[in-house]
């Protein structure tokens, strides 16, 4: 019996442990599973949607491929003797020259959006079928600039001939393919993705044959050890053995067959009969009624299942979008800073930024000791706060600073996309106070809502803050009739040109001279960005004019530095007109704080402008 068991343990443990190694060879699947697409299509933009990217689990690896363009072969140059030269081939060509690949993948509405009014074909994932599905979309555009160096990509490949490329995207993200934007798009690709293999057998199965397979030597070398001692020598004694005791006659009186076969006579034996059967009928109603309980406090009611919130819309970029562009805007206008080349400068500003740097680059033209403005931090991205939208134009409010060097301040940039083939500019650069303390924004993640200039849902619309605080500039406390709208502990720009200043100024003017002063609001968008506590962020343009002309005949009026640069004057008999850009940075409370101030946190003034008085 022991060599049995043992037998049948060996047995078990050498199916169990064939059965698991099987698992894992003999009887796997296939660890990926490829889609291959052969396209005869034109469109120079082809787009993978996510939903075919998606169509299985785990990352998704591309391999594209590109067509081949043979130059025309030459004519064959003979040699000295008049024949053909005989070590040469005779359909020798020049080398073929291999077709670009561009593949990019971004949100499908971003993705969509560059491609605009261009042919392309787009290709989605068909569930009954199980295969990729190609469908050409007719546009009015044959062509299409090249992708690489788009501020709308996550990523952005590039390769001659062939292209490989693994991307995990989840099902709102899209590939596109551009070969060189005229060509058609390259005509095959591959879709591979991993599978899931993993047997969950083959490990229970493998430790069980094991484990039969010790039982099993255990068993066999106790059957051993026991066939051993059988067969071994055995003690005799001298003493003879005892015999077995005689039974005594028994005292048991003999039962009556009657009582045996009959019924039991008695209530107490009935009732010990029936005791049985209620008491397992009682068992079974008390698991019946746990059972129950059981279920009921687990399943939901209907009424407790909550309805799903509304979806937000996407944001124009992500935080590490924004961190690639913001480096990408601040290399260019070093650049352009360093060479004052205006034109370098306009790829990567636009609006007051712009108008700033480029009068700066004319003055340092015209005088070498004007000097440069202050370039962009690119140390950290302290705040990115990208618009909810997925249209154009778009805006990201980002705040940078250098943090090896303390002494540069923290500066909050607006960048706006006018298109989707165009790129962000910074159209407001602004250098924040140093006691500036922004409210609580949200993740770059969620982004927020950026609101018109006449938007109700603030105490005071943004057009309103931006021209009362014009007048206060100009008319102090006096004249002002929004004054107190506005905190005055900490904002410098009024110690720099507000009213007092500019009281300052004339007062310091000659009597031969006038000064004169006006301002008003700039030809610029004025930006609101809703922040956490319903208040708002407001980012405007005013723009300020001093005009100095003599009061009396022969008297002059001398410029010096940037406005003598710009106004190509150095003393008039006619006067001197110089214009300052100001852009400025305002946080305003929520309505439920009317009574707030509405707080300055930066700004930035320079010269855009002087001339002489005609």
């Amino acid at each position: 019996m022991r060599f049995i068991i043992a037998i049948v343990l060996l047995v078990v443990a050498f199916i169990g442990i064939g059965l698991g190694i099987a698992q894992r060879t003999v009887f796997a699947e296939a660890d990926r599973v490829t889609k291959t697409v052969q396209l005869d299509s034109t469109a120079p933009v082809t787009v993978i949607d996510g939903s075919a990217l998606n169509a299985y689990d785990g990352r998704q690896t591309l391999a594209i491929r590109g067509g081949v363009e043979a130059a025309p072969a030459p004519a064959p140059s003979p040699d000295p003797s008049g024949s053909p030269d005989a070590t040469a081939p005779a359909d020798a060509a020049t080398p073929a020259t291999t077709e670009s690949i561009i593949a990019a993948y971004g949100t499908t509405s971003d993705i969509l959006g560059w491609v605009g009014d261009s042919s392309y074909t787009l290709v989605t994932w068909d569930a009954e079928r199980q295969v990729l599905a190609t469908e050409t979309v007719a546009g009015s555009e044959a062509t299409v600039p090249s992708p690489i160096g788009s501020d709308l990509w996550y990523g952005e490949f590039q390769g001659e001939g062939e292209l490989g490329l693994t991307v995990n995207v989840p099902t709102d993200i899209s590939l596109l393919m551009v070969s060189d934007g005229t060509l058609p798009a390259p005509q095959e690709f591959s879709v591979t993705w991993p599978l899931d293999t993993t047997s969950p057998l083959a490990a229970p199965l493998t430790l069980a044959g094991f484990a039969a397979l010790i039982l099993g030597l255990i068993a066999l070398i106790w059957a051993l050890v026991h066939m051993r001692k059988q067969r071994g020598p055995r003690r005799t004694s001298s003493k003879p053995p005892k015999m077995p005791r005689v039974p005594k006659p028994s005292r048991y009186r003999p039962v009556k067959t009657s009582t045996l076969i009959g019924r039991p006579k008695g209530r107490r034996a009935v009732r010990r009969i029936a005791l049985l059967p209620v008491g397992l009928a009682g068992a079974v109603l008390l698991s019946a009624c746990s059972a129950g309980d059981a279920i009921t406090a687990v399943a939901p009611s209907v009424s407790a299942v909550e309805a799903p919130a509304e979806a937000l819309p996407p944001v124009a970029v992500t935080a590490r979008q924004a961190e690639r562009i913001i480096g990408r805007v601040a290399d260019a206008v070093a650049e352009a800073d360093a060479s004052a080349d205006g034109d370098l400068a306009a790829s990567r500003l636009a609006g007051p930024a712009l108008e700033l740097r480029q009068a700066n680059y004319t003055a340092r033209a015209a005088d070498g000791d004007v000097a440069a403005l202050s370039a962009i931090p690119t140390g950290a991205v302290e705040l990115v706060l990208p618009q909810q939208t997925d249209i154009w134009p778009r805006q990201v409010f980002a705040v940078v600073s250098d943090p090896e060097d303390e002494t540069v301040p923290p500066i909050a940039l607006v960048l706006t996309q006018a298109g989707a083939r165009e790129q962000y500019k910074a159209t407001y650069i602004v250098t924040l106070e140093p006691q500036a303390a922004l409210p609580e924004m949200p993740p770059a993640s969620l982004g927020t809502a950026f609101l018109g200039a006449d938007t109700p849902f603030l105490p005071v619309q943004p057009t309103t803050v931006i021209q009362s605080y014009a007048e206060v500039l100009l008319l102090g406390e006096a004249g002002a009739p929004d004054f107190s709208l506005f905190d005055a502990e900490g904002d410098s720009l009024r110690a720099q040109i507000g009213n007092e200043k500019k009281e300052e100024r004339r007062a310091a003017i000659p009597s031969t001279a006038a000064i004169d002063f006006t301002n008003r609001v700039g030809d610029a968008d004025i930006v609101t960005m809703g922040t956490l506590d319903a208040g708002a962020l407001v980012l405007g343009y005013l723009t300020e004019t001093e005009t100095v002309t003599p009061t009396q005949s022969g008297a002059t009026v001398n410029a010096s530095g940037t406005v003598a640069a710009l106004a190509d004057v150095e003393s008039s008999t006619k006067g001197i007109t110089a214009t300052y850009g100001v852009q400025v940075l305002f946080y305003v409370p929520s309505l439920e704080n009317p009574d707030d101030p509405i707080v300055l946190l930066g700004y930035t003034q320079g010269l855009i402008a002087a001339s002489e008085v005609q």
